[in-house]
């Protein structure tokens, strides 16, 4: 594995989102010393907060799997996941409400997700479903050893007897495809392809590899932490300043000062020029490639993931039909990918993600009031010419009507606040084409060709974040976190403190 070279004893990491605390605590653990510098006044980066008239609202991701990604996080600096977190195990993981009035509540436990397939789908759908689960947890200890929870340094490196048993998965074969090999009913189909679109490509086109997403979603569990999504930047930088990490929040880093081939200082927004030995850059890839002063050449363009309109309601009352987390599927299903990845305009007929953390955590809303963040699937501003700023308000009435149509009869009256986040805003937040999701996982932006955690030509700098390896998602972003910080340490096991609260080694 290549590292960077030169002095590494002062790093600076720009931006406190996750991928940037999970470098941090790997580089404390390996006994760095550490300087964070993030825009906003909070830490979490994507993982936003917004508080409306005591409505606690997670502006960014809601659906948290893996986290014993997280754990090996904090135990880099001694610490645990329950030091931290009080994390909840959703049950049912989501519940999937389907056009003609179905229902099937999505399980983690085998025997007890089987029993609800058998009972909406069939006993055939049931058997079928247990191998289908058997066959992701396969696929996920393959890629997660050899393909996710890895530092790349050629495409050469995926020559292995691993790649030609992913290839004797099915790895390479379509989504949809290899999911149908197991189920026959359509409804499982979605519920157990829908996830690639978290990686910017529609199930008839991503590789059946992406089912890894579903394993960490319908096998492994759904989790979410009391406080809110936004404890889990507020835990990693709890745990990262006790452990000696200096983090400065609404310090904004315009410039990498550099000498030769090497980054010598971050020089913020107000001029104070910081100097260091080596810098994690964590914001997205045309920011971090202007900051650096170079771009890799690539001979396809990259490709940006479509983007989703937000909205965040407050609303007095709820509605039988939701759980924490529920997938409103719409009657179409291939179109509507087509019209958001092609031809650049709104789904149709929109499959809606509903999350209502007030479901398992009250205390996230006033009294006899509940918080609701209904996800619908956009264009990215390269793909969609439309003008958000005066198409979001008459999409918010369709999202509104699309609600009521599907089970929430009266929404639109019970709001009491709201936000509505479109591409223009997340524009406007940094991200890039106006997707929170970034680069899309395409074929040739996949594993060692998606972009390196190294660029050419630097070298004391590293990337994180969802735009580079391995790519987009909680539990991605924070193995990034941790392969840029064994750039930087040589480490490619994950690091046991050795430091004492103070940031020196004992």
């Amino acid at each position: 594995m290549r590292t960077v070279s030169g002095p590494t004893d002062h790093v600076v990491v720009v931006g406190a989102g996750l991928s940037g605390l999970a470098a941090t605590l790997h580089l404390l653990g390996a006994g760095r010393r550490v300087t964070v510098f993030e825009r906003e006044e909070y830490p979490g980066g994507r993982a936003g907060q917004l508080d409306l008239d005591g409505f606690h609202i997670d502006t960014g991701p809601t659906v948290l799997t893996m986290p014993d990604l997280l754990d090996e996080a904090l135990a880099a600096v001694g610490e645990s996941l329950s030091d931290r977190l009080d994390l909840v195990q959703l049950s049912p993981a989501y519940r999937a409400v389907f056009p003609d009035g179905s229902v099937l509540n999505v399980h983690t436990n085998a025997d007890a997700m089987a029993d609800e397939v058998a009972r909406v789908c069939g006993s055939h759908d049931a058997k079928g479903y247990l191998r289908l689960r058997a066959w992701l947890r396969e696929l996920y200890e393959l890629e997660m050893a050899r393909f996710i929870d890895t530092n790349f340094d050629s495409p050469f490196t995926l020559l292995s007897p691993e790649l030609v048993r992913l290839a004797a998965l099915g790895g390479f074969r379509s989504l949809s495809a290899a999911v149908g090999r197991f189920v026959r009913d359509e409804r499982l189909r979605r519920i157990f392809s829908f996830q690639s679109l978290y990686a910017g490509v529609p199930p008839h086109r991503a590789l059946a590899a992406y089912a890894v997403i579903a394993y960490m979603d319908t096998v492994a569990g759904v989790y979410f932490p009391r406080g809110g999504m936004r404890s889990l930047g507020e835990a990693l930088a709890a745990a990262a300043t006790k452990a000696g990490a200096e983090l400065h929040y609404g310090r904004t880093v315009t410039r990498l000062e550099r000498r030769g081939n090497r980054v010598r200082a971050v020089v913020l927004a107000d001029g104070e020029r910081v100097p260091c030995d080596a810098v994690v850059v964590t914001v997205d890839l045309p920011l971090a490639y202007r900051l650096l002063g170079r771009t890799p050449w690539r001979i396809v363009p990259l490709q940006f993931a479509p983007s989703a309109v937000v909205l965040h309601a407050g609303t007095d009352r709820t509605w039988p039909v939701l759980d924490h987390h529920t997938l409103l599927f719409g009657t179409a299903w291939r179109r509507t990918f087509t019209e958001i990845t092609r031809l650049g305009k709104p789904m149709s007929d929109p499959s809606l993600l509903v999350t209502q953390p007030t479901v398992t955590d009250r205390s996230l809303a006033p009294p006899g009031r509940h918080l609701l963040s209904v996800v619908a699937p956009c264009p990215n501003l390269r793909t969609g010419r439309i003008d958000w700023v005066s198409f979001g308000p008459r999409y918010r009435e369709q999202l509104g009507a699309v609600l009521e149509d599907r089970g929430l009869t009266g929404f639109s009256e019970s709001v009491r606040v709201e936000r509505l986040v479109t591409p223009h805003d997340w524009s406007h937040m940094g991200h890039a084409f106006g997707t929170p999701f970034a680069t899309a996982h395409t074929l040739f932006q996949t594993g060692p060709f998606r972009p390196r955690n190294l660029v050419s030509g630097i070298a004391n700098a590293v990337l994180a974040g969802c735009g580079t390896t391995p790519g987009v998602g909680l539990p991605t972003v924070l193995i990034s976190g941790k392969l840029a910080a064994a750039r930087i340490t040589g480490c490619t096991s994950p690091t046991r403190s050795t430091i004492t609260g103070s940031g020196r080694r004992r």
